[in-house]
């Protein structure tokens, strides 16, 4: 598929059906940038369902192959970005995407880097090893997403922060799926924290262990405000419309960790939702703060960060 219009299309649809949040936030960009999203977007689920053998999400298919479905992910990746038809809407997607935009295979290559993390059956040991995995899954894809928006790339600090809101997100996307991950036998609370709390390996989610649990994530729900503080910075050096976007975003997935962290015990009882009148709700509201100066309390999450971009590259070097 190479013609622009069907491309995006296609990419919309897919958001529609993976992300209801990521799709009511991108209509507040501008049509452009709103298409880009899109397009940058299914090539992400697209990795995503080829390495997990998913359908937009759901329960994990046979893992039996992941390895040679991770080698077409990077294959397919590799042909997109030398401008060559891959024969899969979002790969050719991708690859139309970084045309427009100056996206590179490095960037994309942190992302992959992610899925591997997965496909290995890795688990976090350490808090770093937690971030370093965030940043690969999801961190990368805001330095992509800003890249997207116009940011340039040789603006460390505003990709950083870009980063940030990826690692925010996540947080509270493993706060939120605990349990389905349990049954998918993946574990992302890192082992020094369980075992700091007297959690046996593997029985994280046994009813004796939920209080403990529910107190593990208010420690990760801490780290996602922060970061999400961070992310609000570096939003107020966007246009208008995309500043709104973004802070609706942030908006409706730090209500998530907000969420979890408020059902406490109770949270994975049933999946964590924002209803659709919440999510207007944090829209309308990211609209007045777009026009507003970030809050010094803010500022002041912020600095309460860990590990920066910067650092977890490091981190993620061999």
């Amino acid at each position: 598929m190479s013609d622009r219009a069907a491309l995006v299309a296609t990419a919309h649809a897919s958001i529609v059906r993976g992300s209801k949040s990521f799709a009511s936030a991108s209509r507040l960009f501008d049509r452009t940038t709103r298409e880009r999203v899109w397009l940058l977007y299914a090539w992400c689920r697209r990795c995503d369902d080829l390495v997990d053998g998913q359908d937009h999400g759901g329960a994990m298919g046979d893992q039996a192959d992941v390895a040679a479905r991770l080698v077409t992910v990077r294959e397919l990746t590799a042909l997109a970005f030398a401008g060559k038809p891959t024969g899969d809407f979002a790969f050719d997607a991708l690859g139309l995407v970084a045309r427009e935009t100056g996206l590179t295979v490095e960037m994309a290559n942190d992302v992959i880097a992610g899925f591997a993390l997965d496909a290995d059956d890795w688990q976090p040991h350490s808090e770093a090893d937690l971030l370093r995995y965030c940043w690969h899954v999801a961190g990368a894809v805001g330095v992509m997403m800003a890249v997207v928006m116009g940011v340039d790339p040789a603006d460390e600090d505003t990709l950083d922060r870009a980063g940030d809101l990826g690692l925010a997100f996540q947080l509270a996307n493993i706060a939120r799926d605990l349990s389905e991950d349990d049954a998918a036998e993946r574990c992302y609370v890192p082992a020094e924290w369980l075992a700091e709390a007297d959690i046996p390996p593997g029985e994280q989610m046994k009813p004796p262990y939920r209080m403990a649990m529910a107190g593990l994530v208010k420690r990760m729900c801490g780290m996602a405000q922060a970061y999400e503080c961070s992310a609000r910075v570096g939003a107020s050096r966007l246009t208008f419309r995309q500043r709104w976007a973004v802070l609706a975003a942030a908006g409706i997935y730090g209500e998530i960790a907000r969420a979890v962290e408020r059902r406490g015990p109770l949270a994975w009882h049933s999946r964590t939702v924002v209803s659709n009148g919440r999510k207007a709700t944090f829209i309308a509201q990211a609209a007045w703060q777009a026009m507003k100066p970030v809050p010094r309390s803010c500022h002041d999450g912020a600095a309460a960060r860990g590990l920066t971009r910067r650092d977890l590259i490091v981190l993620s070097r061999p």
